[in-house]
């Protein structure tokens, strides 16, 4: 256990009880058939069901999971998945919830492809099947995530990923700062997808409501902000200039925009003005709001109980 393994596989569960350890024994067939070493991170996301008691068994039994965490309250997938990455040790990480959507028995078809030299590759869900609540939302999110990341990828919320840990680990993400994929993809150029299975969820319900899907959404919107403004910059200027260009005209040729301006064609363009100016306040505003919360320093996360097993004997640590 005291050399880094290859692989550290970073399990987020929320609500898990009756999938957690069906979960646990697919994938660790999965992991054992690759033939390589590998340690498994969990973290129980604040559930207040059977979850944690069904981790906290899972880690006596198996010395392959070498840290599991358990928060205080819900603190989302991507907190707790950078809970797992400020634990792991591994030279590559593999992400993955447990709900049994996607299939472990898949894992090595990500792992051939990352062995051609990606630093990412990442699943994406061919027949996805979830409610239409949830695939509207995650579309907008690929739109905006694509647009913020500079890339063209399919489905940046499919959370079957393997990552060079390199990159991670240089984020220094952490409680202050929490793991973003956008972040990630957009500084690495190797990247490959794999198509996966995708099945409905047996147990439960999603963690991710459209609520979440929505602020998710306005995560990302918001890390544009400084391309948003720079186009909204360029076209007041371009459209200064026009009008600048319109009145100089005026001295040499003799000629109307709009035969007759009306009020009501008045009302519109000032409605419409309104609109826009209270759009632009709106993204300052967040921006704003976001930058504040910031410098708060409150943690995304709080860790209430950490089992970690010894470095060389194998023991288990709180």
């Amino acid at each position: 256990m005291s050399a880094a393994p290859e692989f550290s596989m970073l399990v987020t569960c929320h609500f898990e009880e009756r999938s957690i350890e069906e979960f646990h024994a697919r994938l660790s067939a999965a992991l054992e058939s690759l033939g390589r070493s590998y340690e498994i991170i969990m973290v129980n996301d604040g559930s207040t069901d059977g979850t944690w008691d069904k981790i906290r068994a899972i880690f006596e039994k198996d010395p392959h999971v070498r840290v599991a965490m358990d928060f205080f309250r819900n603190a989302g997938q991507q907190a707790a998945a950078t809970a797992c990455m400020c634990e792991a040790r591994g030279r590559a990480f593999i992400l993955m919830d447990s709900d049994l959507q996607l299939m472990p028995e898949e894992l090595p078809l990500l792992v051939a492809e990352y062995d051609r030299g990606c630093d990412l590759v990442s699943g994406y869900r061919k027949n996805r099947r979830d409610s239409f609540w949830r695939v509207i939302p995650s579309r907008l999110a690929n739109v905006i995530m694509r647009r913020a990341s500079r890339s063209t990828m399919r489905d940046f919320g499919c959370t079957f990923k393997i990552y060079n840990a390199d990159l991670i680990r240089a984020f220094r993400f952490g409680p202050a700062r929490v793991f973003s994929n956008v972040d990630a993809i957009a500084r690495l150029q190797r990247w490959a997808e794999v198509p996966v299975t995708h099945q409905p969820r047996r147990y439960g319900n999603s963690g991710f409501t459209f609520r979440k899907l929505w602020q998710y959404n306005m995560d990302n919107l918001v890390s544009m902000s400084q391309r948003p403004f720079q186009i909204i910059a360029g076209l007041c200027l371009a459209a200064s200039v026009l009008f600048l260009l319109r009145i100089a005209s005026a001295f040499f040729v003799d000629f109307n925009v709009l035969d007759g301006v009306t009020t009501g064609l008045l009302l519109n363009v000032t409605v419409f003005s309104l609109l826009a100016m209270l759009a632009v306040l709106a993204l300052v505003g967040e921006f704003a709001i976001r930058c504040f919360v910031i410098l708060q320093g409150h943690p995304a996360y709080i860790v209430r109980e950490t089992l970690r097993r010894g470095e060389s004997d194998g023991d288990a640590a709180g």
